[in-house]
C-alpha cells in the first residue's frame, strides 16, 4: 500500500492562511494576476455575484460566493505583502476593543446593551475609534 502524500495545504490550517499559501504557490508557477489592479476587479465581480446569490435566497450559493469573495480578498492581501490571517486577527481585536468600550460606557450610564439604541452605540463606536487614533 502506497503511503499517503502529506498535503502542503492541510485542512487543519486556518482557512485564510491556507488560501494565502495556495495563491502564493499558484503564483510561483505563473498562475497569477500581473498586478493588484485586476484583483480589485475580481473582488468587485465576486461581490456582485454574492449580492445576486443573496437575493436568490439560495444559502449554498451564498456560501460559495462568500468563499469566493474571501478568497479574492486574501489574494489581494498577498499583493500588499500582508498576511491575511494576521490582518483579520488584528481587525477582530480592534472590534472587540471598540465593542468593550460600548459595553462599558452603556453600563456606566446605568443601561444594558439591549436598552441602548443603535445610534447611541454607533456614536460610542466612533468615539472608540477616535480614542485609538490619539
Amino acid at each position: 500500500m502506497a503511503a499517503k502524500k502529506k498535503s502542503a495545504f492541510p485542512k487543519s490550517m486556518p482557512a485564510l492562511a491556507r488560501a494565502q499559501r495556495v495563491t502564493e504557490r499558484a503564483s510561483r508557477f505563473g498562475f497569477d494576476w500581473p498586478t493588484a489592479e485586476p484583483v480589485w476587479g475580481k473582488i468587485q465581480e465576486e461581490l456582485g455575484e454574492l449580492k445576486t446569490a443573496a437575493s436568490s435566497g439560495d444559502k449554498s450559493r451564498v456560501k460559495e460566493e462568500m468563499g469566493d469573495l474571501l478568497f479574492s480578498l486574501v489574494n489581494l492581501s498577498r499583493f500588499f505583502d500582508l498576511e491575511a490571517e494576521e490582518a483579520l486577527s488584528q481587525s477582530v481585536d480592534r472590534f472587540l476593543k471598540r465593542f468593550r468600550h460600548i459595553e462599558t460606557t452603556i453600563r456606566e450610564r446605568g443601561k444594558s446593551l439591549t436598552e441602548a439604541s443603535l445610534e447611541e452605540m454607533d456614536l460610542l463606536w466612533e468615539e472608540a475609534k477616535r480614542m485609538e487614533r490619539k
